[in-house]
């Protein structure tokens, strides 16, 4: 396949300043990219919480970029003086190239073209600002976000290296939940997690819904460990109230690495429509997840064997998510960690 950005570039920077479950679905492409230029120096522009994860994927990012925000993009405050220094410092690296992989670029195409790099590549809006009509695509609707960004990349003369999502854990994050699973007394027992929170509380399913669920799986013989972040912990606990059956609010207590390792020793996630239901997928563990607000055509994992979905304005939206988890339960899958490693490498 034959690229048409005309020469190879040497440094590339991509600007996606979103957030975790954003970046996952944009990996494939990010891998494809590195295939294809291997020896470029390639930066990530993004948020400032996402610094971690772009040293996780170090085998496909080089460097990372704070971005500061601007009015219009709602993920991070403005801040007027970081923003001139975020384009002072940006402007000195001298890109070949910079990908714009933040939507349609009704903010962000402009935005791009300040950073003064050689060559821009991205998607646009029809009608509306396209900064080179060979390198700029139509934002593709419709469709699932891991293929769109694939999309991009085949429309530059990319070729593909799969679909799969990946997230790379390290022997201490595993040594580091085995600890934790001692502690709280489910290091050698089935468990299912349940993550009822979410960035956006729109995303919530309702607590007592959470809570049905938690004690059918319970009464099956599961131990229920609720995940999520230190901020969730209350909405957490507001689900354990509602139970009738122990479980354990696992809520601050890890970090991303340890959680993507709790998930991925789980036989099971049920979850709102957010980033650990992409952790998941990378890691190949069994998920049901709920959707509330956004688009699944757009957002849920890709296998909807593996992971199913479900719609919360369904008449019995409890009885579907049970309905699903029978199905992904007894369903003939190997074991998560297993999947992870065979898909590609789970442990870095």
């Amino acid at each position: 396949m034959r690229s048409n950005l005309s020469t190879d570039p040497k440094k590339i920077a991509i600007f996606r300043a979103l957030n975790l479950g954003d970046l996952l679905c944009a990996i494939p492409a990010v891998r494809a990219l590195r295939a294809r230029y291997p020896n470029a120096n390639i930066t990530l522009i993004g948020l400032p919480s996402m610094a971690d994860l772009a040293q996780r994927f170090s085998k496909y990012f080089d460097s990372f970029a704070s971005f500061p925000g601007v009015p219009g993009l709602p993920e991070q405050s403005f801040d007027p003086e970081a923003f001139v220094q975020f384009l002072q410092r940006e402007r000195q690296e001298h890109y070949d190239l910079v990908l714009q992989m933040h939507g349609k670029g009704a903010i962000t195409n402009s935005l791009v073209c300040m950073l003064g790099a050689r060559r821009y590549a991205g998607y646009f809006d029809p009608g509306a600002f396209c900064p080179d009509a060979t390198k700029f695509m139509p934002y593709p609707e419709g469709i699932p976000e891991v293929r769109r960004h694939l999309k991009l990349m085949q429309f530059l003369g990319i070729a593909p290296k799969g679909e799969a999502i990946e997230f790379p854990i390290t022997p201490d994050e595993c040594a580091q939940l085995d600890v934790l699973s001692a502690r709280h007394g489910f290091g050698r027992q089935q468990y299912v997690c349940i993550h009822p929170g979410a960035r956006d509380v729109r995303r919530w399913w309702a607590p007592d819904k959470f809570a049905q669920v938690a004690d059918v799986l319970a009464s099956r013989g599961n131990t229920v460990v609720f995940t999520g972040t230190a901020d969730e912990h209350d909405g957490v606990q507001r689900v354990q109230e509602k139970m009738s059956r122990s479980s354990i609010n696992l809520a601050g207590e890890t970090d991303l690495g340890v959680l993507a390792a709790l998930i991925g020793r789980a036989r099971l996630l049920v979850s709102n429509d957010t980033g650990v239901s992409h952790l998941a997928a990378a890691m190949g563990t069994p998920s049901v997840v709920i959707f509330l607000t956004s688009d699944p055509a757009r957002w849920a994992p890709l296998d909807r064997e593996r992971h199913r979905i479900v719609h919360s304005d369904e008449p019995d939206d409890v009885g579907d998510v049970l309905f699903h988890v029978d199905r992904v339960l007894k369903a003939p899958f190997p074991d998560a960690m297993g999947y992870q490693n065979a898909q590609g490498p789970g442990v870095a």
